[in-house]
């Protein structure tokens, strides 16, 4: 199996394309204060995965409760200005250094389609950072249910289908072994992982799938994809 057998890569959005990790640590450092400033990685992204389940809706507007109720584990300033700071800053976490660039560089050989539990107001402000590569999308607010749901991924097969492209077509692409490697590879789908923590311990601001999935293909960064796909491309010309 090659790169460029496929003609769809569908793409989780936060964790892959959005360095949520960073824009995280970023907002609870800041915000936080001096109350912040010694507490490690994993001492607020284990309270951030705690809020997130307790309020799991829409990303837009559910991140100010998921600051509150980090913040009153870590005492941290739980003021609903901080809550509201932090809430703004989620629809401007940043993306990954190659991010933009290797998606200019896959849409030349692909239909590129966003597949995000983000809802729509986040993700439109996702795609602007990302330069708006997505030639379709799909998030929370259209399918009713969250990745790892198995009604989400049907959802978007079934949309692509509708635009012409076959299963087998479609490669999906994604970090989160927990969201999507896993529930993808038991659906059939055909997988890419970036592993963006590699080298790193642990599993970060992601919950800890039951097994690690081994996925059809598997790149440290999407550049790294790129190049690969370019590199067949080239052979096959």
């Amino acid at each position: 199996m090659k790169l460029t057998d496929f003609k769809v890569l569908t793409f989780d959005v936060v964790g892959t394309l959005i360095d949520f990790e960073r824009g995280v640590l970023a907002s609870v450092r800041r915000l936080g204060g001096a109350a912040a400033k010694d507490l490690s990685d994993d001492q607020i992204f284990e309270p951030y995965m705690r809020g997130r389940a307790a309020f799991p809706g829409r990303s837009s507007h559910e991140m100010a409760n998921v600051y509150l109720s980090l913040a009153k584990e870590l005492n941290l300033p739980d003021d609903p200005q901080s809550a509201a700071a932090f809430q703004r800053d989620v629809l401007e976490w940043p993306a990954f250094a190659d991010s933009v660039a290797a998606l200019k560089r896959l849409r030349k050989h692909y239909r590129l389609v966003a597949m995000t539990n983000a809802d729509r107001v986040a993700l439109s402000a996702y795609a602007h950072t990302l330069g708006d590569p997505f030639d379709d999308t799909v998030c929370c607010d259209e399918t009713g249910v969250a990745k790892p749901d198995p009604q989400f991924f049907a959802y978007n097969r079934g949309r692509q289908a509708a635009f012409g492209y076959k299963f087998s077509e479609i490669l999906h692409t994604a970090q989160s072994q927990y969201h999507d490697i896993g529930i993808a590879t038991q659906l059939g789908y055909a997988t890419c992982w970036i592993e963006r923590r590699q080298g790193n311990k642990g599993f970060g601001a992601t919950p800890v799938p039951e097994a690690v999935t081994t996925p059809t293909f598997r790149f440290a960064t999407l550049a790294a994809l790129a190049d690969a796909v370019e590199a067949e491309a080239r052979v096959a010309a």
